[in-house]
């Protein structure tokens, strides 16, 4: 399944996060790498034009996603599995605490 999600930082579109058939990738946006002000969106994650791709959701992203009692929240209330892990992201990660928010591709963009 392919799943794509715009990965925004301090609310300004930075990149793109997807999930394909056996992969993970992220990469930043070229117009977002243009900005004289462009900062990356992690330490572990610094401005590159290609992408970075892993076998699993980059940890950076999995760090975003609820754990514990909230995790539960987030499955009984949105039907997800726990382990669906690009699924939680793009359901509860909207609106994370911090400059980072993950908005499903196939919804709204920020404003």
């Amino acid at each position: 399944m392919n799943r794509k999600a715009w990965v925004y930082y301090k609310d300004i579109k930075a990149g793109v996060v997807e999930q394909l058939e056996e992969m993970y990738q992220f990469y930043y946006l070229p117009e977002y790498l243009e900005r004289k002000n462009a900062t990356p969106i992690s330490l572990t994650l610094p401005l590159q034009k290609e992408p970075y791709i892993t076998k699993d959701l980059h940890p950076f992203f999995d760090g975003l996603i609820p754990e514990g009692w909230l995790l539960d929240v987030a499955h009984e209330t949105w039907k997800v599995s726990r382990t669906d892990t690009m699924g939680i992201l793009l359901i509860a990660c909207q609106d994370c605490i911090g400059a980072v928010s993950i908005i499903d591709a196939t919804q709204r963009e920020l404003v």
